[in-house]
């Protein structure tokens, strides 16, 4: 059995999207927290294919920026947006001669890679297949056009349809697989006479009808997956639609979602088991939440990793942190990026912590800043403490070592060293190292002056 041909894959990214009403090229409107087409760019991968290429045209530096260059990813360009057919002109010179190409649009985001499998294996040893599907409402799709025997012979664009043709609900979806060899030769056979003085890929079929070339038809694994992107009502259908998939996938693995139509993912969330979520939560990035893990309601994670059996309380946002096992962050708490916190550290309401380390057991319940510090194991940081860590033009580092008990409203001003066992009085503003042990304050003598008067407004 002959090796499958080599496959390369050209996705059409060139439009404008005037229903969009944004000056944002379209394709680089975010579904799921990424770019439209940079769905499209990540299923193509799946299929491994040798060369991939983007056609660009409006806003196509914005949209190559957004992308970043990528191994084994070309861009060609479309000046003028002539149709679907000059797209896949432009990619020609970046594409190998010969093996399968496969066709994809950028604003086609959720197009699955078993589906396309599919098609491109039915396209070997020459042939061409199509991605087709059936719908209630075919209105604007272009149809399949069959002979008498059932053979697909060609595609008509609906502006170009007759009657009888617009009543088929057999559509095209656009995206196909054609044998390189022959693709060049039918391109340049194409001719714009019709109604959008375009020149259509779809012309194409009709065109490998006429050299005998078998036309392979094959479907989606589900009708989602062809739904195309043309406005901002559209775009937020396909957003719930992801949703409501990651959210069935979550649920298949033994997650608990409290709502699933109340959880958004905008990246990649990884769940141990017993893992529960509340209603409202945005996972961004990388997400990985281990064994028994809890996040109570309207939470956001970014980049983050959350141990075995803590809980995440609500209306708490953690962004690129690692969390251990058997913590409690929140409710209210702010975990900023660069922060590691250890196994039973508890942090609590309006408490923010960045840029900094917390021990084993550590905990800061109340109204705390920690940031640029080191904390050690067993301590405990009041009510009001802040670590002063700027001083305006420099950010300097606070050390507070193991079993430190801090009381409320102290002032650590950086770079400062708290030593192991210490304890700091409530009201402390520290600007010295604190040697280890003992307990330190910073006294002021309490005064009252009776005969005081309290200020009140004239007139």
């Amino acid at each position: 059995m002959a090796p499958p041909a080599p496959l390369q894959v050209v996705i059409l990214a060139a439009g404008q999207g005037k229903r969009m009403n944004s000056d944002l090229p379209k394709v680089m409107h975010p579904l799921a927290g990424r770019p439209l087409l940079g769905h499209v760019i990540a299923t193509a991968r799946l299929l491994a294919p040798g060369r991939l290429c983007v056609v660009i045209g409006h806003g196509g530096n914005e949209v190559r920026a957004s992308i970043g260059e990528q191994d084994g990813l070309a861009w060609a360009v479309q000046d003028r947006q002539l149709g679907t057919g000059h797209a896949v002109m432009q990619a020609l010179p970046a594409l190998a001669d010969g093996g399968t190409v496969l066709v994809l649009y950028g604003d086609v985001p959720l197009i699955g890679s078993g589906t396309l499998r599919s098609l491109v294996d039915a396209a070997a040893s020459g042939h061409v297949a199509l991605l087709t599907q059936h719908l209630d409402n075919p209105k604007g799709y272009g149809r399949i056009v069959r002979n008498g025997g059932g053979r697909v012979v060609g595609i008509v664009e609906e502006k170009d349809a007759t009657d009888a043709q617009r009543a088929v609900r057999e559509v095209n979806t656009g995206i196909m697989a054609l044998p390189r060899a022959s693709l060049a030769k039918w391109l340049s056979g194409l001719r714009n006479e019709n109604a959008q003085g375009e020149y259509y890929l779809t012309d194409v079929i009709a065109a490998a009808v006429a050299d005998g070339v078998p036309i392979e038809v094959r479907h989606p694994g589900a009708e989602h997956e062809c739904l195309g992107v043309n406005s901002k009502v559209e775009l937020a259908a396909l957003e719930r639609q992801y949703q409501m998939s990651r959210a069935q996938q979550l649920l298949q693995q033994g997650v608990t979602l409290a709502d699933p139509a109340r959880i958004d993912v905008r990246g990649e969330l990884s769940c141990g088991r017993d893992v529960a979520i509340d209603v409202n939560c945005i996972f961004e990035g990388k997400v990985t939440l281990a064994n028994g893990v809890k996040v109570g309601a309207n939470c956001i994670l970014r980049d983050v990793e959350v141990g075995a059996g803590s809980e995440i309380r609500p209306f708490s946002l953690l962004e690129e942190a690692i969390v251990g096992a058997n913590a409690r962050i929140g409710p209210y708490a702010r975990i900023r990026p660069g922060t590691t916190l250890d196994d039973d550290v508890h942090v609590g309401n309006f408490v923010e912590v960045k840029a900094s380390q917390m021990g084993r057991g550590s905990k800061a319940n109340h109204l705390a800043y920690v940031g640029d510090s080191t904390v050690g194991r067993d301590v405990n940081i009041g009510a009001g403490t802040i670590t002063c860590n700027y001083d305006g033009a420099h950010k300097h580092r606070t050390v507070i070592e193991d079993n430190v008990h801090i009381g409320s409203d102290v002032q650590l001003i950086a770079p400062v060293t708290v030593g192991a066992g210490a304890t700091i009085g409530a009201g402390a503003t520290i600007s010295k190292d604190v040697p280890p042990g003992g307990l330190t304050l910073t006294e002021k003598k309490q005064v009252t002056k009776p005969d005081w008067k309290r200020p009140t407004k004239k007139g």
